[in-house]
């Protein structure tokens, strides 16, 4: 009999949190006299008694203590003391302290969004887009719940890619990515690639009728040769379904393995001399293999030999039967379908080979190693939540002595020990018998703080002092203590209906709650919310292993000859889970061994003598259906004290399924409802097809398209809508009330004639009605919801010709007197009759008309980074303005820093790495348009987020190009070439430059450098815009003599016809540069504390530029409407005053309209239509106070020359070496579409596209003198236009937009037979057009 006395095992985690409760585990065996355990914690600086107890007798104890605070990474020694009066024993473990914060989690409504959608987040602090800028910042938020919710606008030209949402919480940083991409429909995909079977249906559940096509590649690994029995191939499958394309790329792994082979009812221990029965299976996906002959080996994988070769029956089993006779020791058995056991080879297919260990059966003692085992029963299902489990241990004693063995068990969650338990089972010594099989149970209350496992620790001290011991791992349902549900009522639902969401989780839970379209969840699988992700936020799901810097040495084993000295392979399980045993029993494997006075220290392979070695560092490395949303719910519900909360909804309109995601925090924890689904589906609906935009007298065949998506037939009627705007000719007879059976399709139509012009709304409304006549011997049935279905869409008629326009603007500002000022208007001989437009406006502000058309100051598409600003840079000083005056509201501050904030982003589309600016966002950087960028930003900041990286790195450099004599490099073109005469390009530049660094009060080196180089131009004053910008500049230097002497100059040069403004030349023409000159000497002025003589001297400017403004409170081009918003916004905040009235009376040739300006609605747009377009009109001003006046007149022309050609060459013959930017705008044929492709085909690239409803816009940036530039543009014809008119081609200068030349072209299949695709191989007809400047 080998058992001794005083025995004991002490379990505690080896990591253990700061603060925290946990538990320790303390087991005392044959103790033989009263012996006292004492279970003490140490630190640096305290020790900490967590146990002791005195006993005399065997028990197994827990006790819960809390650990001491410490810092994070501090290791302390766990310390396990046991005494008697003839006794002493003391282990020393150390253990980890880890701080854990609370965590935090960031969830997007979608995974990917389109450029110009809002993103909602749960939480938000900074944004950065795919070009890695920050876009947006949080500072600070704090919420009255754990749960923060924002929004952020992303803009309409948001760069397409990843972005990142990054909070920071102390050093902490989360991120969570989203992607930014411009998607089209999307549909469900179930796929099998073993058969290519694909069933492809909408999101709401119907099948998709199109077109599929599957393609398998796999790709060729070049780093192997791939043997010739299996070839690289690709596979193709087409399958005949109509519907828009759609394409989408899945890897799949390609396994090689055919099947496995694995041993069955093959005993874990032998008997020497006995004969060893077991029999092997073989299958595949569970699938037995008959007949296949196998080979059963023995030894290691490198060196084993055949013993026998078997074949399966036809269960797939084989039977074998060896004599152990003469084997040696422990077996290692295997088997294999091969004859010679090794490799089978890369890219082989093969069968996965068995393993199977076989122990000698020995007398067991404490020098040699034991075969008994214990065995933690796994289960193949994860542990329900809140149910009885039962465990099984399975034990297998062999040649041990008699005596008593505690079967002693452990299990742990998230790193913690939560139960301990142990149960006595007696070896009985009985002649041969020397073998005992049995088993222990014990059941544990699974609950969801167990989540998501659950690990079993079962040890046990044999009568030969040796330790068994096994562990295994339990998934356990992933639930959570706070149980959410949602359910909708109804369960399924038509567009516009009323339905109740019902929300259900612990009182006074905080619920996160959405409801998103299925299809953008498909676009982007894997992103939602769920309890995996949530799990793993966790600091420990489970523990596998000992942190590397508490791991304990094992001191030098002395030993005699013939002691085996390693624990068996299940005996170090502790170390599995993460846990620490302090013991007397031998459980470690000992780093050296001491024989005979030689140390023996293990290394690779076994123990030897090695040279000593310092410790490693090596450490791891840690219905009118109108609502089309793809979000509809987004939203905080508080449930209260019931628990329940029924929220109100009215379903959107899209036909799709939603689904749902809900999580909820209240004092019982967090809660993650199941995703529920809402399918919403009308059992028929309509479809309209039309043209975006039609010319007047064109008329086109209207489509109206009924599905029936039900089993049964209906009858349904359609029909349009009653207008006065638009006449329809039925097509299809008696067909408007028919039979439409399930799953069938109809479509109807009539010709459409509009006779309004502008925006006409088309509205057809189907219904299902009630009929005696039956369809297909079906009874007719009627749905009792969505019975009717209306469609309105939009159409647009445009009058034919040119688009030509002139506006009057006045500015009167009376002091009690009468004011008054009339115009006679005339339009063209060749007005096209009914097209003229006019009204008339009224402002109390001079600066009213731009706040009114914030997002589109200028009547010319917004495509570079220069257009980008001047949509920006006016938000600026109309904010500046109106704060200054105290009229900035809440609505107008929203509207303007919405605008500003995605003027921002877009913005940062034409950055360069190394923070310049371009106008198309490539090439070299451009100094000028990174300057305006720069000042922009800069002012922009007191009123939205500006990146201080993004700015710093653009300032950088700007300095990096100040040369030698302080002038700036310049780098790209220079801005209007008409600004260049007698200074240098330089100068100019290095003015405008050295203005904005003195805006932004920095680099005051830079600044002395850069105006001393400027000094050495004012020898030369003729170019009238550089003499206006260094009198801006010397304004703002401070330095009064040279802005005395500049302005001076200026004031010599004026131009006084009426009021007082400046042009290049005494003979220009040219209204955006004088208006530029014009405010750049206004801001000069301005800018030093002006007198009163200088605001009247002022007034006469403002007056002067009052009258150059579009309709849309702008200027001609960019660079004019910045500058000269700048200057009247600050004019006008000098001499604001807020009283008086004014009364304001227009008199039409047809009658009269009286306005009233006063302090409370001078900012009112107020517009009146007029119905007369030609004649005399007089208007008078009354009271104490100014009123801004607007006349706009629009018309079109007709032409007199019609070209039919798809080819444009353009050519500049101009007096310039080369144009400013021109742009290309080329209006599209009614019922066509361009590809924006074609346009790249041309001889010339230097084109940047952008494509709307409307047509293709080109940008080029310029024209050289002489050389053609050919476009060529393909037209795709979506819809058929009958009586179709032509369409207009227009260029014109950028900067100045009154240069142009227009023309039209027709389709050349308007007498003849229409192609489907007009794409001309050759330009067969090209129009030159002379620019002239």
């Amino acid at each position: 009999m080998f058992l001794c006395c005083r025995q004991y095992m002490v379990a505690i985690p080896a990591t253990l949190e700061s603060g925290a409760v946990t538990k320790l585990c303390a087991s005392l065996l044959q103790p033989n006299e009263t012996l006292v355990m004492t279970i003490t914690l140490k630190s640096s600086e305290e020790n900490t008694t967590l146990f002791t107890q005195a006993s005399n007798k065997d028990f197994h104890s827990c006790t819960q203590f809390m650990v001491p605070l410490g810092k994070n990474g501090d290791v302390q020694a766990f310390e396990v003391e046991v005494r008697g009066q003839t006794y002493y024993s003391k282990e020393v473990r150390k253990v980890l302290i880890k701080v854990y914060h609370p965590e935090t989690f960031v969830q997007t409504d979608k995974p990917i969004y389109l450029p110009g959608q809002t993103g909602n987040l749960e939480l938000m602090i900074y944004d950065v887009d795919a070009g890695d800028n920050r876009i947006g910042q949080w500072l600070n938020e704090t919420s009255n719940s754990k749960i923060l919710q924002l929004s952020y606008d992303l803009n309409s030209e948001a760069r397409e890619g990843h972005y990142q949402v990054i909070v920071t919480i102390g050093s902490d940083k989360i991120h969570h990515n989203f992607k930014v991409e411009k998607y089209g429909p999307v549909w469900g995909v179930n796929e099998c690639f073993h058969f290519y079977v694909l069933l492809i249906r909408y999101t709401f559940g119907q099948p998709v009728p199109g077109s599929v096509e599957v393609k398998m590649c796999r790709p060729l690994n070049h780093h192997y040769i791939p043997r010739p029995a299996l070839n690289d191939v690709t596979q193709e499958e087409h399958f005949d379904v109509v519907a828009p394309c759609h394409s989408e790329t899945k890897q799949v792994r390609i396994s090689y393995v055919v099947g496995k082979l694995s041993f069955t009812d093959t005993p874990k221990i032998y008997d020497q001399g006995s004969n060893l029965e077991g029999k092997v299976t073989v299958h595949y996906n569970k699938t037995p293999i008959a007949d296949m002959p196998l080979y059963l080996f023995e030894g290691e994988s490198w060196s084993s030999r055949r013993l026998q070769n078997l074949t399966t029956n036809s269960d797939g089993v084989a039977s074998f039967s060896i004599s152990t006779a003469e084997l040696v020791g422990d077996l290692q058995l295997r088997v294999s379908n091969l004859p010679e056991y090794g490799y089978a080879g890369y890219r082989t297919p093969y069968f996965e080979a068995g393993e199977h260990s076989v122990s000698l059966l020995r007398p067991s003692t404490p020098h040699t190693k034991t075969v008994s085992f214990l065995e933690v029963k796994k289960k193949n299902n994860p542990l329900p939540c809140d149910k009885e489990e039962v465990f099984t241990i399975q034990y297998t004693v062999v040649g041990e002595a008699q005596g008593s063995v505690d079967v002693m068990y452990l299990v742990l969650t998230r790193g913690a020990i939560v139960m301990q338990g142990a149960k006595r089972v007696q070896v009985q010594e009985s002649g041969d018998e020397t073998t005992l099989y049995g088993e222990v149970t014990f059941k544990l209350m699974v609950s969801p703080d167990m989540a998501p496992d659950v690990q079993v620790v079962a040890y046990a001290v044999l009568p030969s002092e040796n330790v068994m011991a096994h562990s295994a791992d339990f998934s356990v349902e992933k639930c959570f203590g706070n149980k959410v549900s949602l359910e909708f009522s109804p369960s399924s639902a038509v567009p516009g209906e009323e339905a109740i969401l019902q929300v259900t989780a612990q009182p006074d839970s905080l619920c996160g709650v959405s409801a998103v379209d299925q299809s953008v969840l498909i676009k982007e699988p894997g992103k939602t919310l769920d309890a995996e992700k949530i799990f793993d936020l966790l600091p420990v799901k489970k523990n596998s292993h000992i942190p590397y810097m508490v791991q304990d040495s094992v001191e030098c084993l002395r030993v005699r000859p013939r002691r085996y000295v390693m624990p068996s392979p299940n005996e170090q399980k502790e170390d599995n889970v993460g846990m620490k045993m302090a013991t007397n029993l031998l459980i470690r494997v000992p780093s050296c061994l001491q024989y005979k006075g030689r140390q023996y220290h293990q290394g690779h392979g076994g123990y030897g003598i090695y040279n000593a070695a310092g410790p490693s560092d090596d450490s791891p490395i840690e219905t009118v259906r109108t609502f089309f949303p793809e979000t509809w719910i987004w939203d905080l519900v508080e449930v209260g004290e019931s628990g329940v909360k029924d929220v109100s909804l009215t379903v959107p309109d899209t036909i799709t399924t939603w689904e749902t995601e809900a999580f909820c925090l209240s004092p019982h924890g967090f809660g993650l409802a199941p995703r529920k689904e809402i399918t919403v589906f009308q059992p028929f609906f309509l479809e309209l097809t039309l043209p975006y935009s039609i010319i007047r007298g064109e008329h086109f065949e209207l489509k109206a398209t009924v599905f029936n998506y039900m089993s049964s037939c209906i009858m349904v009627t359609v029909a349009p809508v009653p207008s006065l705007e638009y006449t329809l000719t039925p097509l299809s007879g008696d067909h408007y009330t028919s039979c439409l059976c399930g799953n069938q399709r109809r479509t109807v139509s009539w010709t459409m004639a509009p006779s309004a012009l502008g925006v006409v709304n088309v509205t057809v409304v189907a219904e299902a009605v009630a009929s005696h006549v039956s369809c297909d011997n079906e009874v007719v049935s009627v749905p009792k919801r969505g019975r009717i279905d209306s469609v309105t869409q939009s159409l647009i008629v445009k009058a034919e010709g040119v688009e030509m326009s002139k506006t009057f603007n006045w500015l009167l500002c009376p002091k009690g007197e009468t004011l008054k000022e009339e115009v006679h208007i005339q339009l063209p001989e060749d007005v096209i009759v009914g097209s003229a437009r006019a009204s008339v406006s009224v402002l109390g502000d001079i600066l009213g008309r731009a706040l009114k058309n914030l997002h589109g100051l200028l009547r010319m598409p917004y495509g570079c980074g220069e257009q980008n600003m001047a949509l920006l840079a006016p938000n600026i000083y109309i904010l500046q303005y109106l704060r200054n005056t105290q009229q900035l509201t809440s609505a107008i501050n929203d509207k303007a820093t919405k605008f500003l904030t995605g003027g921002y982003q877009r913005q940062l589309n034409y950055r360069h790495g190394d923070g310049a600016y371009s106008t198309f966002g490539s090439g070299t950087g451009n100094t000028w348009l990174t300057a305006f960028v720069v000042r922009s930003f800069t002012k922009a900041q007191s009123f939205v987020y500006i990146d201080p990286k993004t700015m710093e790195g653009s300032v950088a450099w700007l300095k990096a190009k100040q040369q030698e004599n302080g002038c700036f490099q310049q780098s790209g073109k220079l801005f209007n070439n008409r600004m260049k005469g007698g200074v240098s390009d330089e100068v100019t530049l290095s003015a405008y430059i050295t203005a904005a660094f003195l805006e932004m009060n920095t680099s005051v080196d830079v600044m002395k450098r850069s105006l001393s180089c400027l000094r050495e131009s004012f020898g030369d004053l003729s170019n009238s815009y550089s003499t206006a910008l260094l009198a801006y500049v010397f304004t703002l230097a401070g330095d009064t003599e040279a802005r005395a002497h500049l302005l001076e100059h200026l004031d010599s040069v004026a131009i006084r016809q009426g009021f007082l403004h400046w042009a290049q030349k005494a003979s220009g023409t040219s209204t955006s540069l004088s208006v530029e000159i014009s405010s750049y000497v206004l801001l000069a002025k301005l800018s030093a504390s002006p007198t009163n003589e200088d605001l009247g001297y002022a007034a006469h400017i403002v007056r002067w530029l009052a009258g150059q403004q579009n309709y849309r409170g702008g200027f001609s081009s960019t660079q004019d409407t910045v500058v000269a918003l700048q200057a009247l916004a600050l004019y006008s905040a000098l001499v604001f005053s807020p009283g008086g009235s004014s009364a304001v009376t227009v008199q039409t040739p047809s009658g009269q309209l009286m306005f009233e300006v006063n302090q409370n609605n001078k900012l009112l747009y107020q517009e009146t239509e007029l119905h007369d377009t030609t004649g005399k009109f007089s208007l008078e001003v009354k009271g104490t106070t100014c009123a801004v006046m607007q006349l706009p007149v629009d018309w079109k022309l007709g032409f007199r020359l019609t070209l039919v050609l798809f080819c444009l060459c353009l050519r500049y013959s101009g007096e310039e070496n080369t144009t400013n930017m021109v742009i290309l705008d080329i209006k599209m044929l009614s019922g066509f579409v361009p590809d924006p492709e074609s346009l790249k085909s041309g001889t010339e690239r230097r084109c940047s596209p952008r494509v709307d409803a409307h047509g293709v816009v080109c940008f080029s940036q310029q024209l050289l003198r002489d050389t053609p530039i050919f476009y060529r543009l393909d037209l795709i014809q979506e819809l058929r236009v009958q009586n179709l008119k032509p369409a207009v081609v227009k260029i014109y200068d950028y900067y100045q937009p009154g240069d142009q030349r227009d023309t039209e072209y027709s389709s050349p299949c308007v007498a003849g037979k229409q192609p489907h695709n007009l794409r001309e191989k050759h330009c067969s007809r090209c129009l030159v057009l002379k620019y002239i400047i």
